[in-house]
């Protein structure tokens, strides 16, 4: 298999053929160790051009940089580093679609190792290239591991409570696939387990019992009443969900169940905090804070008939931000092709510190983690264009 060797990653090559070496760096989350010290090496390498002007930090596997130049403004560029496992599908490979379009194949071409090559390569041309003259705002640079896994180990997540500043700036961007067109904000999202308690019998006898499967019936019907919401905000329009997305319930086939439970997750727009989702979700579900118990503990605590739940997830959701001086110039740069974010992404833990950002990158979400990954080779030079334009706009 052809390798990149770790000395070697010029980050100031053609977009496209930096995209091919950073495909062709395997890097499955939890293994980013080669290619953190290929991007470090090469960030290092910057700093050697530039001397103090550029400072370059290492926490874990997640690799960050930064100007101060004292410019008026800062934006962050970031993205993670690793990929969900390889699937036979490295090193990459390049040919033509069924459309005629030239298009890369690889594991981490469209998530998110293409945007991660447009935003090294403007970092460096803007710091040590040719056009260094032209940087109109001072730059983060964050590239971090752990994105694709659970949340406890995201590098990002780490920087945010270890090492918030540097997350701080005007604007971030975060290079997540979104096929070169801004993506503004992200929802925020609450999963919780919603149990309903019986008393178990046999079904020729189920006066004796008490089915929670049909106690759990009662708050399922809530939702098929329930309307959700749309919410424009900075023109982006947002949708509401509340959905079901698991129910299980099951003894035997002659048997009347004493614990049916569902997976309830709420998709929320980002005018709603946490908290206001969170009153919002228990009220649509009838549900009262005093229900909230540990799934693990319900025999002890719950009596037949009750209903109570858990919090599984709640990650917030990220404003669009599209308002703020520094993300108008970026809407210019790209012929103002914008659209509100559905799901979640690390957007949101700029948000929390008040920092607006947006998701902008190469390739379509949906070939995100498939077997045939791929991202259109003429996507990746339209999106670096777009980014040195706004990078460098007055």
């Amino acid at each position: 298999m052809a390798r990149v060797s770790t000395s070697a990653l010029n980050l100031f090559a053609d977009p496209i053929q930096l995209t091919k070496d950073l495909v062709d760096i395997p890097s499955p989350s939890h293994h980013e160790k080669e290619i953190a010290d290929a991007i470090e090496t090469a960030l290092r390498g910057l700093k050697d051009a530039t001397g103090a002007e550029l400072e370059v930090a290492r926490f874990g596997n997640t690799v960050c940089a930064r100007t101060n130049r004292g410019h008026a403004s800062r934006v962050v560029l970031a993205g993670h580093i690793d990929t969900v496992p390889i699937a036979d599908n490295v090193p990459h490979h390049i040919a033509t679609n069924d459309e005629g379009e030239e298009v890369m194949w690889g594991c981490g071409t469209t998530d998110m190792k293409s945007g991660m090559a447009v935003y090294l390569h403007a970092f460096a041309e803007l710091v040590a290239g040719d056009r260094a003259g032209e940087l109109a705002h001072d730059l983060t640079l964050i590239a971090y591991e752990c994105e694709e896994v659970s949340m406890e180990y995201n590098g990002l997540a780490h920087l945010q409570q270890d090492n918030p500043e540097w997350l701080e700036g005007d604007l971030a961007l975060l290079g997540e696939p979104t096929g070169g067109i801004i993506e503004a904000g992200c929802q925020g999202t609450i999963r919780i387990r919603v149990t309903a308690h019986g008393t178990r019998a046999h079904s020729a006898r189920a006066w004796l019992g008490s089915n929670a499967t049909h106690t759990l019936a009662k708050t399922m019907a809530y939702l098929n009443e329930y309307t959700p919401r749309e919410v424009t905000i900075d023109e982006c329009t947002y949708k509401e969900g509340i959905n079901i997305v698991k129910l299980e319930s099951f003894v035997a086939t002659n048997t009347i169940p004493d614990i049916a439970w569902m997976f309830v997750n709420f998709r929320f727009a980002p005018d709603r905090s946490t908290d206001e989702a969170m009153a919002h979700l228990l009220e649509v579900l009838h549900l009262e804070p005093s229900q909230e118990r540990p799934y693990d503990q319900r025999d002890e605590l719950a009596e037949p008939g009750a209903v109570t739940f858990e919090v599984d997830d709640v990650a917030s959701a990220a404003m669009p931000g599209l308002g703020q001086p520094a993300a108008r110039a970026l809407v210019e740069a790209v012929g103002g092709n914008f659209r509100a974010k559905y799901g979640w992404t690390d957007v949101a833990r700029f948000s929390e510190m008040g920092v607006p950002a947006v998701n902008f990158g190469c390739g379509d979400p949906g070939f995100a983690h498939k077997v045939d990954e791929q991202c259109p080779v003429s996507q990746i030079t339209s999106v670096a264009g777009e980014l040195m334009q706004y990078l460098t706009s007055k």
